[in-house]
């Protein structure tokens, strides 16, 4: 290791000085180029909180509850108010074998990424989330930071890899900043990827859909005289609650993430109907954006609503609730437009009887009375890889059959995922999708397809999926990461160091992301465990293989 690992000790100890340059520079490094517009995130402007429940996964209905999904693995509730109405760059929905030892793999260029607001949470001492250039930005360490070996992983990651805890694991190491897999294990085999999934579901997306793209809710005129339907536009964060009370992660939301509020779109359709001198009205809701059943294979109204093009709140009961998987009303839809109802009552008007399911679909041409824009595409796509959203993943699921021409169901969606993927080079032999969230326990991902996502989104080659980077939960820090790798796991070194998205069910745990060594290089990796084991044991077991990665060279 020698003087290279004198140099990754100074370039961590940098990390939080770094913070405030970082904060300054965030916007500079993510502003893409290429064929799509990329937005770049304020400071703060990642969706995950203090205390977010998703570092624990597995605890209350993660492990033991129905369908076994894990707290990282379930929508998150994600609230605001939207100031978005009318903004003229808004735009409507997208419509546009096993072996080991070492092998080659698909490549990456240098990464870039914005700050995240530090949560704090499980940390091994209170301190702001490192700087994002340190972690995520290319590292040109020079010669002496040779790239780690696989005789050298293997000596570093030997006795991690030996824990009983992790049962069957398979796993990949790769060179963020080359084209070359560094070490594995059945890293080809497919394998169970829970909530990982979200990185497939994520890439495509942000390659079909232009970054700036935001999702539209609708109110238009009927086909007769006081008729209005309300269009869903797959937004599942529009909101009701007033603006003094919106959180994302248990933070107030900032500018770039504050989600569509319903209130708003009542007040804008309110005063067009007084204008037009109307004040009853017959109220219906257009559900015609997806298509197919509605309902997930894992459904059990908290982990997942039913998934249609209209909700408020992710479909929860209340609002506000931070509970791992939230109790979810029944019909999403139909509660939407009821409270929309509500609010056009306050604002004096009345609607006739109850809101209904429009018999067809509203007509392209009908006039607008009011409307409100989800953020964009980027900044949900962040929010639903750190908090692991799967209603919010689910929607931009669906996004991405729609702009791939597919119908926006389960199906349509996983199709479009694959096909994406497949033109973007992934390799995707072993590769099975069912939903775009993972909890359909049928998917599977090989460790080499999960590292060379990470490739894409790493690579200058595709600036447009940097926020798949950017969305990642810090190791100690944010969203599903915010209690793991903290004081006794054994771990805590490599708090900061490491940025991935997790996944669990029942008996599997995953975990792939980007990880920083003591050279300073940066690398990728995919771990995946299946065990009976004890899931906070297993999944500090895997936070300990990559723990290893910080500490050594590994030459």
């Amino acid at each position: 290791m020698g003087a290279g690992v004198g140099a990754g000790r100074r370039r961590r100890g940098t990390a939080a000085g770094l913070f405030g340059a970082a904060l300054l520079m965030a916007g500079t490094v993510l502003t893409s180029g290429g064929a799509y517009a990329q937005p770049s995130p304020p400071p703060g402007g990642h969706s995950a909180g203090p205390g977010e429940d998703d570092g624990r996964e597995g605890d209350k209905k993660g492990d033991h509850g129905k369908g076994g999904q894990d707290a990282g693995d379930r929508g998150k509730g994600d609230h605001g108010n939207g100031k978005r109405s009318g903004d003229d760059g808004s735009r409507h929905p997208a419509d546009p074998g096993a072996s080991s030892g070492p092998t080659g793999a698909g490549g990456a260029a240098g990464a870039a990424g914005g700050a995240s607001a530090p949560s704090g949470s499980g940390s091994p001492v209170a301190r702001p989330a490192p700087a994002a250039a340190t972690v995520l930005a290319s590292v040109d360490a020079g010669p002496a930071a040779g790239l780690p070996t696989t005789q050298g992983l293997q000596q570093a990651l030997a006795a991690a890899l030996a824990d009983k805890n992790l049962g069957t694991v398979t796993f990949a190491v790769a060179d963020a900043a080359g084209d070359q897999l560094l070490y594995g294990s059945g890293e080809n085999t497919p394998a169970t990827p829970a909530s990982t999934t979200k990185l497939a579901t994520s890439i495509a997306a942000l390659s079909l859909i232009p970054g700036d793209t935001r999702l539209t809710t609708r109110v238009v005129k009927g086909a007769n005289p006081g008729e209005i339907t309300l269009v869903g536009g797959g937004d599942p964060t529009l909101t009701a609650l007033p603006a003094d009370q919106v959180q994302i992660g248990g933070l107030p939301a900032d500018a770039d993430t504050t989600p569509a509020s319903l209130d708003a779109l009542a007040r804008q359709t309110a005063a067009a109907l007084k204008a037009a001198g109307t004040t009853t009205v017959k109220l219906d809701y257009d559900l015609s954006l997806y298509a197919g059943n509605p309902q997930h294979k894992n459904y059990d109204a908290a982990n997942i609503p039913l998934v249609v093009p209209l909700m408020i709140d992710e479909g929860k009961i209340d609002p506000k609730s931070r509970e791992d998987a939230p109790a979810r009303v029944a019909d999403p839809a139909g509660a939407a437009a009821d409270g929309f109802a509500a609010l056009l009552k306050a604002q004096g008007i009345t609607v006739d009887g109850k809101a209904k399911l429009a018999a067809a679909p509203a007509a392209a041409t009908a006039p607008v009375l009011g409307r409100v824009d989800s953020p964009t595409i980027a900044r949900l796509v962040e929010r639903l890889l750190t908090t692991s959203d799967n209603t919010l993943a689910e929607a931009i699921a669906r996004q991405a059959a729609l702009a791939a021409h597919q119908p926006a169901g389960f199906e349509g969606a996983a199709t479009a995922v694959k096909q994406e993927l497949t033109r973007l080079g992934v390799p995707m032999a072993g590769v099975v999708l069912n939903d775009g969230s993972g909890l359909h326990p049928d998917n599977a991902i090989p460790p080499a397809v999960l590292v060379q996502l990470l490739a894409l989104a790493a690579s200058d080659q595709h600036p447009t999926l940097r926020p798949v980077l950017t969305g990642l939960p810090i190791a100690g820090f944010t969203g599903t990461l915010g209690k793991r790798f903290g004081t006794g796991s054994g771990a805590a070194d490599a708090a900061g160091l490491v940025r991935a998205k997790t996944g669990t069910r029942r008996g599997v745990n995953t975990l792939a992301g980007t990880v920083v060594d003591a050279d300073g290089r940066l690398l990728t990796f995919a771990v995946m465990t299946r065990t009976d084991a004890d899931a906070d044991a297993a999944r500090a077991a895997m936070d300990r293989i990559v723990a290893r990665l910080t500490t050594c060279g590994c030459h």
